[in-house]
C-alpha cells in the first residue's frame, strides 16, 4: 500500500469516527439544552397547541360524523378562539386501555396564541378536551404545547 492509499485511509477512519461520535452525542444531549429557535424582530413569543380529535367509537357506536364535529367546533372551540384556528383532518391510530389498536379518521386542531395567556388558554384548552370526551364517549383527546416565534 503506498503511503497516499493509506493517508487516505486513515483519513477516512477518522471522518467515520469523528460522524459516529458526533451522532451519539447529539443523540444523548436532553431537548432542553438545544437553543430556541432563532426569532424574528417581528415575532413575538407564542405557544401553539395541537389538539388531536379521534373519531372512533366504542361499543358499536358509529364513528362520529364530520357534521358532527363541525358543530362541536362551532359550538365549542371557536368561541373560545375566535381569533382564528386551524382544524386538519387526517387519519390517526392509538392503542386504547384495553390494549387494542385503533385506527381511524381524526382531526388535529392548532391554535396559537402569546405566551402570556397560556394560564388563561389553558382552561379553554381542556374545556374542550373534556367536552369533547364526555359528548363522545372518548378516553382522551391528545394535546401538544410546542413554543413558536408568531406575528400577524
Amino acid at each position: 500500500m503506498t503511503s497516499a492509499t493509506s493517508y487516505r485511509l486513515h483519513l477516512a477512519t477518522a471522518v467515520a469516527v469523528l460522524l459516529v461520535t458526533a451522532g451519539a452525542s447529539a443523540a444523548h444531549t436532553p431537548a432542553e439544552k438545544h437553543p430556541a429557535p432563532a426569532s424574528s424582530p417581528r415575532t413575538e413569543p407564542y405557544l401553539k397547541t395541537h389538539l388531536f380529535f379521534g373519531t372512533g367509537r366504542h361499543n358499536g357506536a358509529p364513528p362520529i360524523t364530520e357534521r358532527q364535529f363541525m358543530q362541536f367546533l362551532a359550538e365549542h372551540i371557536t368561541p373560545r378562539f375566535p381569533s382564528g384556528l386551524t382544524i386538519q383532518e387526517g387519519h390517526g391510530q392509538w392503542r386504547d386501555r384495553t390494549g387494542a389498536i385503533n385506527s381511524e379518521r381524526s382531526y388535529e386542531l392548532i391554535v396559537l396564541y402569546p405566551q402570556t395567556e397560556a394560564k388563561a388558554r389553558d382552561s379553554d384548552i381542556e374545556y374542550i378536551r373534556e367536552r369533547y370526551k364526555r359528548m363522545f364517549g372518548l378516553e382522551s383527546v391528545g394535546r401538544a404545547d410546542v413554543k413558536a416565534q408568531a406575528d400577524f
